[in-house]
Order: C-alpha cells, then sequence, then structure tokens
C-alpha cells in the first residue's frame, strides 16, 4: 500500500512518505473569519477532512492543526464599516463557521490554534529573523518589520518565480521597505486602528503579519518539520511562498507536500465576497441537507475546478438518495461497515480520486440492487457501500447527521423513497421475467400516485410529477 499525493511545490505526484513511520502532521490553513462562511469557503474543510479520513483509514495516527484567523485588515474594516468591535465579529463569525462544519459533518482537528493567542511565539519568530538577518525593523518610525525576501535566494521556490517577475507586496505601507516585495512580519499600530487591536512588542505595539501567524502556529504544534500542508490553491502566493521562506529561513524545514484543493466558481470566477456571488451554507441548507452538499463536494476531485450550479447539486443529491435507498432496503444493518473495495482504495490511494471512488460506490449498489432484485443477499455489498460512505463522511447513519432522516419533509422523502424503491424492485424483476403485464400495471400504479420514473444508467430514479 502506497499512497501518492500531488505535491504542488513539486508539480508531480510522489509517493507519501512521512518523517515518522506511522505518523502524520498536517497542517491546513483556515478561514479568516470575516464573514459568513459560503460553499466556496468550506470546500476546503471538506477536501482535507476526507484525506484525514483516508490516512486513519490506512493505519496512519494524524495529528491534524487547521488555524483560525481572528486578527487581519479585513477584520478590522469589515467592524468598522459595522460599528462593533472587531474582536466580537471575529468570534461571531467563527460560530457560524463552527455551524457550516458541524452541518458538513467536517470533524474537528486534533487543535484549532487562532492567531490571537499565538503572539508571543510569532514575535520569537520574527526576532530569529532579525538575528539571522532575513527581516528588519523599518526605519520611519511606523513599528513595522518585514521580511527581506532577497536575503533568502530560495524566495519563490513553491510558485516558481523569481523575485523581479513579483509584483510588490500590498500588505504594508512601502515607505518603510528596502524591496517594495519584502513583506510585513509585524504592524506597527495606527492611530486609526482600535488600541486593543495591537500587543506590546520589541518594536512597539503592533500586530501580526498575517504570513507569520501559520508558520508560528504550525511550528508550535507540528514542529519546525513536518509533513503536508495544505489550503486553497489562492493561497499559493504570496500567503504559503512566505510562510515557507520565512519558516525556512528561520531554521525550519517546514512542510515536506504542500495540498492545494480548487476553487468552486460561479460564472467562471473564483466564489468570493468581493465578487458578489457567494451562497451561503445556512441558504443553502434551506433547500438540501448538509450530507447532500458534501456528497456534492467531495465526488469531485479536490484539485479540480467545480462550477457551481444547482442543476448540478439537483443531480447529486438523486445519485445520494439512490445510495440511501439501498441501504433502507437491504433490511440488515448498513451501519455494519466492512472493507472497502480494492478498487475503491486504489482510487483513494492514487491522489485522493474521489471521482474513482464515487463510480465505485455506484458500480456497488448497481450490484447489490441487482442482487435484491434477484432475491440474493445483498449485505455484504450494504457492508462495503457503509465502509466506503463512512471515508467519504457521507454515510447516512453517521451521528453528526442528527436524527435519522432530519425534518419532518426529509423523513416524508424517505419513506416515499424506499416505497416506491420496493415497487420499482418489484418492476424489475417482472421485466426479468418477461412479465409485462405486472411490469406495466406496477409502472400505472406508481404513475396514479404522481410520480414520475426515469431509467438511468446508474438505475430508475423519480420524481414528483
Amino acid at each position: 500500500m502506497t499512497i501518492r499525493l500531488y505535491d504542488t511545490a513539486t508539480r508531480e505526484v510522489r509517493d507519501f512518505v512521512p518523517l515518522q513511520e506511522g505518523k502524520v502532521g498536517l497542517y491546513v490553513c483556515g478561514l479568516t473569519v470575516q464573514s459568513e462562511p459560503h460553499v466556496g469557503h468550506v470546500r476546503s474543510g471538506v477536501n482535507f477532512d476526507v484525506l484525514q479520513r483516508w490516512l486513519r483509514h490506512r493505519g496512519f495516527e494524524v495529528t491534524f492543526i487547521r488555524n483560525v484567523t481572528d486578527i487581519d485588515d479585513k477584520i478590522l474594516t469589515k467592524s468598522a464599516e459595522q460599528g462593533r468591535p472587531w474582536y466580537n465579529l471575529a468570534y461571531a463569525m467563527k460560530l457560524e463557521l463552527d455551524k457550516a462544519y458541524a452541518a458538513l459533518n467536517v470533524a474537528p482537528p486534533t487543535y484549532e490554534p487562532a492567531a490571537t493567542g499565538h503572539i508571543p511565539e510569532m514575535i520569537v519568530l520574527i526576532e530569529r529573523l532579525i538575528e539571522r538577518g532575513h527581516a528588519y525593523a523599518a526605519e520611519d518610525g511606523s513599528g513595522d518589520v518585514y521580511f527581506d525576501v532577497r536575503s533568502w535566494p530560495s524566495y519563490g521556490e513553491l510558485t516558481k518565480q523569481g523575485v523581479d517577475d513579483m509584483e510588490p507586496a500590498a500588505d504594508a505601507d512601502p515607505r518603510g521597505k528596502r524591496d517594495p516585495r519584502d513583506f510585513a512580519l509585524w504592524k506597527g499600530r495606527k492611530d486609526s486602528e482600535p488600541a486593543t487591536a495591537s500587543w506590546p512588542s520589541p518594536w512597539g505595539p503592533g500586530r501580526p503579519g498575517w504570513h507569520i501567524e501559520c508558520s508560528a502556529m504550525a511550528g508550535k504544534y507540528l514542529g519546525e518539520s513536518f509533513d503536508i500542508h495544505g489550503g486553497g490553491v489562492d493561497l499559493r502566493f504570496p500567503h504559503h511562498e512566505n510562510e515557507q521562506a520565512q519558516s525556512r529561513a528561520a531554521g525550519g524545514g517546514f512542510a515536506s507536500y504542500w495540498m492545494h484543493n480548487a476553487w468552486i466558481t460561479t460564472a467562471g470566477e473564483k466564489m468570493s465576497k468581493s465578487l458578489g456571488n457567494t451562497l451561503s451554507i445556512p441558504e443553502i441548507l434551506k433547500s438540501y441537507r448538509g450530507v447532500e452538499l458534501r456528497y456534492y463536494i467531495v465526488a469531485a476531485h479536490y484539485r479540480s475546478h467545480v462550477e457551481f450550479s444547482f442543476e448540478a447539486l439537483d443531480e447529486a443529491a438523486v445519485g445520494y438518495r439512490r445510495i440511501e435507498s439501498f441501504l433502507e432496503r437491504v433490511g440488515a444493518d448498513p451501519a455494519a461497515a466492512g472493507e472497502v473495495p480494492a478498487a475503491f482504495a486504489a482510487a483513494m490511494d492514487d491522489d485522493l480520486g474521489t471521482p474513482a471512488a464515487v463510480a465505485v460506490l455506484h458500480e456497488t449498489v448497481r450490484e447489490g440492487n441487482r442482487q435484491l432484485a434477484a432475491g440474493e443477499d445483498a449485505t455484504g455489498a450494504a457492508a462495503a457501500v457503509a465502509a466506503m460512505l463512512d471515508v467519504l463522511g457521507v454515510h447516512p447513519h453517521d451521528p453528526a447527521w442528527g436524527s435519522r432522516g432530519g425534518d419532518d419533509a426529509e423523513r416524508l422523502t424517505a419513506a416515499v423513497d424506499a416505497l416506491v424503491a420496493g415497487l420499482l424492485e418489484e418492476r424489475a424483476q417482472a421485466r426479468a421475467e418477461k412479465d409485462w403485464a405486472r411490469a406495466d400495471a406496477i409502472r400505472d400504479r406508481i404513475k396514479s400516485a404522481g410520480i414520475e420514473v426515469t431509467d438511468t444508467p446508474d438505475g430508475p430514479s423519480w420524481t414528483v410529477s
């Protein structure tokens, strides 16, 4: 068994070899809690949740750290616009993020450090960079401290860029910089900013730059060298490039592998608040169950951009309900998971190939439905399906989804689905026996109840006509 992962740094799929046998240190950049999370935000949480589930399934002991950025320029700007303390906005949005993760069955990490809780570690790291000649305090009296990009010859290696080809860093006033590409490690407090948004430091009161936060938190909980660093593809530059440079310049090895999930787009553009094309999790969950939204996300490969549409989400929900229907009809205990099929394991070992893994899942469901129609025992297929659903985090019996079936409408849908599935099974058996009259009678009975049946390659599906 060898897990292979696409490493952004080398731009190739590599065998995963952990620094310590049997153990994995995983760090994922969490969100800046400035606003209500949308479906684009939570994709990273879902994708890396699948990664840690698969690593654990393969027997690894995983230490999973996912941070929260709770002090940031955007947080200060938005809180000022809303006339509320910045820490109140950050706390309220963190609660909304927790709800969104819970609604999609994203398991909590080993630890979730907040940036504001690790200011001392950041100051120590900045001091080390200054001592090594890779950082300097601005001479303009601002209290800013910058990383000197030209002092680190490997700067740009993660994203394969030369320093002279980069745009100037836009994270601080350029007047105190030696080079416009130097980025802020510490930001001296401005008179326009609240006093609560600053901490004492050797360079005067201020707050950390964005990039130093993750380096300090990753180092504290995973050590100066660890296995995997993950996050959204938009973080490769400048955030992850700067993290790697400052961490290695300070003497650490930092991440052995870099993994990045792609965007969820709308109209071909990254889903973001600034574009005004957001779809908040609470709004989507008014029409779809959390398990259906998660299934929609995991069915796509984590490195593939997904163009969001409600039509595609509808199709995913119908496909998921077919899986649920099969488990309902088995009659044995479908929660008793068996072994995942070899083809599923091979797909997951190949850079978390969830599209191929989901295809194996549906193939197993189709075989189970065939067994049921033929009067054969389908409990083995059901156990395999349950095991695959566990890995993907979409098992309908998972306590994370709450009571079986959710609200009254969901329970009614599940009950009707089970009844219709039984009739369709009888119809399939009649057709197999060439009893056309009986098959037609069953079809007419279903249609008279206002239900339209459509035959698909994955089996029949139904809608209320």
